[in-house]
């Protein structure tokens, strides 16, 4: 199988600045928790659930828009309507109790932070220095959005600072993940056709090879 950013290399991927805005997005969220924690707990939970929204939609837009670009663009349609739905959730019920509101949000961490896991190792199979940096950030989201879901029950200031935490490193991901899309696909601007056609027969004939 053609590693997950192959297609993205190949052709032209659009709206490449739709993962920046929603890392940009997210990181404002988690600055506003860190600067005011003691926003009303309401307050908050409408403010995850917009982003939360925001978050899904943009990335179903970017999903279904590279949908012949995107080897993997059903896990990243995935992720959107999953962020989606928890979002209007959120938003229904802005009154949930602060356990509730933790699980739901590192839910959604939990299952990005994945996903970020894995997209970092397709792109150290380009050689790209800074593949580090992606999956650190996953980690370290798939360690809070844990926290969250199996210990919720926290003093309510300590499930609010690491729900910030949690798209801190989501919002990190992104932004690193976008710049990363933008600069692999300059790269194969300067691949050969005749390169591009060599490489197609050699992955052609595996899959024959394998298929025997």
């Amino acid at each position: 199988m053609e590693p997950i950013l192959l297609k993205s290399l190949k052709k032209a991927i659009r709206h490449w600045y739709i993962p920046l805005l929603v890392g940009v997005f997210f990181i404002i969220v988690s600055a506003v928790v860190f600067v005011s924690p003691i926003f009303s707990f309401i307050a908050l939970a409408i403010l995850f659930s917009l982003s939360l929204l925001f978050g899904g939609l943009s990335e179903i837009i970017f999903s279904v828009a590279n949908r012949d670009q995107l080897e993997s663009w059903g896990w990243s349609l995935a992720f959107g309507i999953v962020t989606f739905v928890i979002g209007i959730l959120l938003f229904l019920k802005p009154g949930l109790a602060t356990e509730m509101l933790a699980f739901y949000v590192g839910f959604v961490i939990l299952f990005r932070s994945i996903g970020a896991i894995c997209f970092s190792l397709d792109v150290k199979k380009y050689g790209e220095p800074n593949w580090g940096w992606l999956l650190a950030f996953g980690i370290l989201g798939t360690i809070a959005s844990f926290i969250l879901i199996w210990n919720p029950v926290f003093a309510g200031l300590s499930a609010v600072i690491f729900i910030g935490l949690s798209f801190l490193f989501a919002g990190l991901f992104s932004i690193v993940f976008s710049f990363q899309l933008r600069k692999l696909h300059r790269r194969s601007k300067v691949l050969s056709a005749e390169l591009m056609a060599r490489f197609d027969e050699l992955q052609e004939a595996i899959r024959e090879e394998w298929s025997k």
